[in-house]
């Protein structure tokens, strides 16, 4: 039997930790379900990533007998808290989030800022990114979901984004306001395999697209896409890095060519 090389060992790390970290959250899971179940109260998780809301809805057949729903704050949001409910609520009394405001104070001087720069910002201040949900860019201003937890030191701490000075405030309301803008696009591809969808967003022969798969850049509800041969479902997230993020619409039509029409909604 020949040893484990150092290099083989170093590749099979990252993959070590993703199972180890993926079991944490799985019994992390169950016991904020059984907790519900048991002693018949609210109970909630932070913001859960489109992997995590994968690994959960997998396991959801398996938990405690509790009622639970899905919230991000609005339509099409990506990240989302699991809210598991006492036998007494068919929904969510109470949120365990809000959506703050941060608005520049003197719009005149103010930069250009992209939701990596408010991200950063709040993550500077030591904000886990589990406290944060969607991070929306509107009309000069960013909204972001806070757990309640930590809503009143952001509002508190943070005094500037990058360095523009911003400030921060409630919205009671943001459901209708943070109604998401895409881009409708649509085209032919000879299968429904995500290299070829792939290669329909960023306008990239499937050559390249498949590179694209095989450098780990491209991401299908948050987990790292390893086949290029994937089939898409309806409602999937596709993110690819330099490209954007698509929500897959569905397939249409076959052409005489025998190629199957596709739409995606791009994400602006």
């Amino acid at each position: 039997m020949f040893p484990v090389s150092i290099s083989t060992f170093n590749r099979k790390l990252p993959v070590l930790k993703m199972e180890k970290e993926e079991q944490l959250f799985r019994k992390r899971m169950i016991d904020l379900a059984g907790t519900c179940f048991k002693r018949d109260i609210p109970v909630s998780t932070d913001f859960l990533n489109l992997n995590e809301q994968t690994i959960f809805q997998s396991i959801s057949g398996t938990l405690p007998p509790v009622r639970f729903v899905l919230s991000g704050g609005f339509e099409s949001s990506e990240r989302k808290v699991v809210c598991f409910l006492p036998s007494y609520e068919e929904e969510p009394a109470e949120l365990p989030f809000i959506c703050l405001k941060i608005s520049p104070v003197n719009r005149k001087f103010a930069e250009e800022l992209t939701h990596r720069d408010y991200l950063g910002a709040m993550m500077n201040l030591g904000i886990e990114r589990s406290m944060l949900g969607d991070i929306v860019l509107k009309d000069g201003d960013a909204y972001t979901f806070v757990m309640k937890k930590m809503s009143a030191y952001l509002e508190e701490s943070l005094t500037t984004v990058r360095h523009t000075t911003v400030t921060v405030c409630r919205v009671p309301d943001a459901g209708e306001l943070l109604k998401p803008e895409f881009e409708e696009i649509t085209g032919s591809v000879s299968s429904v395999r995500l290299d070829s969808v792939v290669a329909l967003c960023g306008h990239l022969s499937r050559t390249k697209a498949a590179e694209y798969i095989a450098a780990e850049k491209v991401f299908v509800n948050g987990q790292t896409a390893v086949s290029a041969s994937r089939g898409l479902k309806e409602g999937e997230i596709l993110s690819i890095r330099g490209i954007g993020k698509f929500r897959y619409a569905g397939e249409g039509i076959r052409t005489k060519k025998g190629r199957t029409v596709v739409t995606l909604l791009k994400y602006r």
